[in-house]
């Protein structure tokens, strides 16, 4: 479990490029566009059983990513210090976890996202036990998955499908009834080959 972590740990050291969903496309990348800065939260939870990946289920009755898998985050807000900040703000108020209870590792390279965000994700680990509280206007589930299982390259799949009459593909890496795909992949995707 710790030998996870170090691992990663000592990835963020390594030099790496930001990714994007349209690294698998770029044929459709637009020209020039104007990115809106948005930061994620990848917790990891050390537990008893090994190493674990916190995640959320996004409501289904949202307008962007309905049930779609997502780490916990949002848009970095006029009143956020930094993008870990936003991402500390966007943990507690959609999974109740209290920032005190996370201890920043570093960040992961940037990402790109279809609707326009560039996407910091901030790399955290969670010092205590807490109990996920899902802020149910937005996220309709909580749920965690073995670090080890993203963390394997050989995990995750090449898949595709039509969206806004374009074939698109994209990095997919399915955990038992959870389907993990787009940009919450392919920022693990890129974890898991620095990390390798």
């Amino acid at each position: 479990m710790r030998d996870e972590l170090s691992r990663i740990i000592a990835s963020l050291a390594r030099p790496a490029g930001e990714s994007s969903d349209f690294d698998l496309n770029p044929v459709l990348q637009p020209a020039a566009r104007q990115l809106r800065p948005a930061a994620v939260l990848v917790p990891i939870w050390l537990r008893p059983t090994g190493a674990r990946l916190i995640l959320t289920k996004r409501a289904s009755h949202l307008k962007h990513h309905p049930g779609q898998i997502a780490f916990p985050g949002g848009k970095v807000d006029a009143t956020d210090a930094s993008p870990e900040a936003a991402a500390l703000r966007e943990a507690w108020e959609e999974i109740g976890l209290a920032p005190n209870q996370v201890e920043l590792l570093g960040r992961l390279p940037a990402h790109e996202t279809v609707t326009g965000f560039s996407m910091q994700p901030i790399l955290g680990l969670i010092k205590d036990d807490f109990a996920a509280t899902p802020e149910l206007g937005e996220v309709e589930e909580v749920f965690s998955v073995p670090l080890s299982h993203v963390l394997n390259p050989a995990r995750f799949v090449i898949e595709g499908r039509v969206w806004k009459n374009q074939p698109r593909r994209y990095y997919a890496v399915p955990y038992g009834p959870y389907y993990i795909w787009g940009a919450t992949a392919r920022i693990l995707r890129g974890l898991a080959e620095r990390a390798a």
